[in-house]
């Protein structure tokens, strides 16, 4: 049998307004062909994240960020000292290794 898979993260404001018009989960999965471990996982990430929004955390943003992000000069000035903190280290450690 295979896999089929369905890209619910974009259904969910609609399972949700369809869950606060007072649908049954059931009737959701047979309008949308879902399973009801699907279903189930839906809900769970979807309280979650709103667990964690009314606790103040902020989710962090997964994997590489894109390249066309743009880089405040907080952090510029972030990452600048922190390579000059590395060098002065790196220097350092050949200094006293006796290879400069």
């Amino acid at each position: 049998m295979p896999r089929t898979y369905r890209h619910v993260k974009g259904l969910e404001e609609e399972i949700f307004i369809m869950k606060a018009e007072g649908k049954t989960n059931r009737e959701i999965r047979e309008l949308y062909g879902l399973s009801k471990k699907q279903m189930a996982n839906l809900i769970t990430r979807h309280n979650r994240r709103e667990e964690k929004k009314a606790k103040g955390i902020i989710p962090l943003r997964r994997g590489r960020p894109p390249k066309d992000t743009l880089i405040t000069d907080k952090e510029k000035d972030y990452e600048i000292k922190r390579l000059r903190m590395e060098n002065q280290l790196l220097r350092d450690f050949l200094r006293l290794a006796g290879r400069r």
